[in-house]
C-alpha cells in the first residue's frame, strides 16, 4: 500500500504544492487579521481544498498528456507512459480528488458563521485548474493560464475566510494574485524551454516553441519583473504590512533575478534548480515574511 501511495504522490508531484499553498496562507493570515478571529475550520478547509484541487489538476494533466509524454524523451519515464500506473487507476484518482475538492468547499458551510462562497465558486475554480492541461493544444498563452489558475489560490483563501465583502476589500488578494500569475507564468516559461524543440515538432503551442528559447527567457525575466512590482504594490495596498515586509522584499527580488542568472539559452542544465528550489524558497520566504510582520506589528 505504501508503494502505491508513493507512486501517486510522485504522479502528482506532491512536493510542488509548495508553489501555491504559501500564497493562499499569506492571504488567509491577512484575512484572519482583519476578521480579528482565527478559525480552525478555515485552515482545515483551505488546506483540504488546495491539496485536492492541485492533486486533481496534476492527475488530469498526466491523463491528458500521456501520449505526448510517451513520445517526449524527457517525460517518457512518467508513470502512465512507463506503465507503473494504469489509465483506469489515474482516472479514478482524478474523479475522487475532484469530488473531494467539491466536498472540502462544504466545510465552510459548517463553520460559524457559515460562508457559502467557496461552494458557489467550486465548479468554476475546478474548471479553470483542469482546463490548463488542454491549453497547449490551442494557445501559446498556456503558461499564463497556469499562472492564472495558481493566482486563484490567494483570492480563494481570502474569500474562504472573509466571504465577499466589497471590491475594495478584495484589493490585497487581487494584487497578490497578480504577483502569483506572473511569477508562475515566468517560471513555467523557464521550465518549458526544455521542450521547445519537441513542442515545435509535435505541433504544440508554447511560447518557447514560438519565440525560441532566448525569446522565452527574456519574456520570463519580464514576467518576474512584473512579479516584483506586484509584490511591492501588495505591500502598499495592505496596511497590515510595513517595514519588515518592505526590507524582506530585497532578498526575494534577488532570488527572482538569481534564477535567470543560472539559466541561459545555451545552458538549461540548471532549469530544475531555478524551477523548484529557488521558487520554493521564494514562496515560503514570503509566507514567513508576512507572518513575522504580523506578529511584530501585533506586539508594538
Amino acid at each position: 500500500m505504501f508503494d502505491r501511495v508513493r507512486l501517486f504522490l510522485g504522479l502528482i508531484r506532491f512536493s510542488h504544492t509548495v508553489f501555491a499553498l504559501p500564497f493562499a496562507l499569506v492571504a488567509a493570515l491577512l484575512a484572519w487579521q482583519r476578521e480579528q478571529a482565527f478559525r480552525w475550520p478555515d485552515l482545515v478547509g483551505i488546506l483540504a481544498c488546495m491539496v485536492t484541487a492541485r492533486s486533481a489538476a496534476m492527475a488530469f494533466n498526466r491523463l491528458a498528456d500521456r501520449d505526448l509524454d510517451g513520445r517526449n524523451p524527457r517525460t517518457a519515464g512518467r508513470h502512465l507512459p512507463a506503465g507503473t500506473l494504469s489509465v483506469a487507476a489515474v482516472t479514478l484518482f482524478t474523479v475522487v480528488t475532484c469530488a473531494a475538492f467539491l466536498a472540502a468547499t462544504g466545510l465552510f458551510l459548517l463553520r460559524e458563521p457559515s460562508n457559502p462562497w467557496p461552494a458557489y465558486l467550486a465548479l468554476p475554480v475546478l474548471a479553470v485548474v483542469l482546463a490548463y492541461s488542454l491549453t497547449k493544444r490551442f494557445t501559446s498563452l498556456a503558461h499564463f493560464w497556469l499562472g492564472a489558475a495558481l493566482a486563484l489560490a490567494p483570492v480563494a483563501a481570502w474569500i474562504a475566510v472573509r466571504g465577499v465583502v466589497s471590491w475594495a476589500d478584495m484589493t490585497p488578494p487581487l494584487v497578490l494574485g497578480t504577483a502569483v500569475l506572473f511569477w508562475v507564468s515566468g517560471f513555467d516559461l523557464l521550465y518549458a524551454c526544455q521542450d521547445a524543440d519537441f513542442d515545435r515538432a509535435a505541433g504544440l503551442h508554447s511560447l518557447p516553441a514560438r519565440l525560441g528559447v532566448r525569446g522565452a527567457l527574456r519574456l520570463a525575466a519580464a514576467c518576474h519583473a512584473v512579479t516584483f512590482a506586484a509584490l511591492v504594490a501588495f505591500g502598499l495596498a495592505t496596511p497590515e504590512l510595513g517595514t519588515i515586509y518592505a526590507v524582506g522584499l530585497i532578498p526575494i527580488g534577488a532570488l527572482l533575478a538569481y534564477q535567470h542568472a543560472i539559466v541561459s539559452p545555451t545552458d538549461l542544465r540548471r532549469v530544475n534548480d531555478a524551477f523548484f528550489r529557488v521558487n520554493a524558497v521564494i514562496s515560503f520566504g514570503l509566507l514567513a515574511l508576512v507572518a513575522v510582520q504580523l506578529v511584530v506589528s501585533a506586539r508594538l
